[in-house]
């Protein structure tokens, strides 16, 4: 499904039911954002790990502006103000009250810039494996010095350096990387889903022209009121756990979950604890 909003054209999926029968009653269910991350890549990563969820919720997946299926455009409006009023404007364009909304890495940075401009439409916030300020750069460099291959360092610094020309280079990062990004890393998966992604590299690039090098949110997260979970995977190479230990400890009330055998990719590592910790939080986290 595609939604003409603002000057764009943003491709959403729904998975789950809205309301259910409740004996003489229809429920209704919280409706989750699901935000990918990247920049560049799409939200296919998240279909059928989420789909457990759609028991207790119904399920938003959305591709960022210039990413996946949605419209490209001019490179210049791939930025995080345009992805958090796309989000905006795609909760209004779906008749949506307050959402959830689950973020994980790149995405989880856009959900906390949405939360600091318009979280009285968020009843939770949940964010994954993510980081609050351009300090994640140093870390990761830090981290693939001490565990990465010479081909890892050579390609965390491409990356960083903004040398990544091509989706085929995008890629192919990515599939260098993915002994990093997953404890349980199979080749032969990762292949498959990078085969189903559809990547483009300038929304990466532009993100780190405008965005990467110099973010921070952690001055402003004091200001986050909503009920918020925020999940860290313990060898996670590139929004490190300590990452996740600073943005649990600025936002008031957070909850702090570290998976303990989980890289970047938590939902890949220990997904049957992922969704457990998600659906309870739902429940007691009022």
């Amino acid at each position: 499904m595609r939604a003409r909003i603002r000057d764009t054209e943003i491709y959403f999926d729904i998975e789950g039911m809205g309301l259910v029968p409740d004996g003489p009653e229809m429920r209704e269910r919280p409706v989750i954002f699901v935000v990918h991350g990247g920049p560049g890549a799409d939200h296919s990563s998240h279909k059928g790990g989420m789909t457990p969820l759609s028991d207790r919720a119904q399920l938003v997946y959305f591709d960022h502006r210039g990413q996946g299926r949605s419209a490209r455009g001019p490179k210049e409006t791939y930025t995080l103000e345009n992805n958090v009023e796309d989000m905006e404007a795609l909760r209004q364009h779906l008749g949506l009250d307050r959402i959830v909304v689950m973020g994980t890495s790149y995405g989880g940075m856009v959900s906390m810039a949405y939360a600091l401009r318009y979280q009285q439409h968020i009843s939770h916030l949940i964010l994954v494996a993510t980081a609050a300020s351009h300090r994640l750069i140093d870390r990761s460099r830090q981290i693939v010095a001490s565990r990465g291959t010479d081909q890892q360092k050579d390609a965390c610094e491409r990356l960083w350096a903004g040398e990544l020309e091509s989706d085929e280079q995008f890629a192919e990062f990515l599939r260098i990387m993915g002994p990093l990004y997953s404890t349980t890393f199979d080749p032969q998966k990762a292949a498959e889903a990078s085969a189903r992604a559809i990547y483009n590299v300038e929304a990466w690039n532009v993100a780190l022209e405008r965005f990467m090098r110099a973010f921070d949110f952690t001055p402003r997260l004091p200001e986050i009121e909503v009920p918020t979970l925020v999940i860290g995977g313990r060898h996670d190479w590139i929004c490190p756990p300590d990452l996740s230990e600073e943005i649990a400890r600025l936002i008031p009330g957070a909850d702090l979950r570290i998976f303990e055998r989980s890289g970047h990719s938590v939902r890949a590592d220990e997904p049957r604890a992922l969704l457990d910790a998600i659906a309870g939080f739902l429940v007691y986290r009022r």
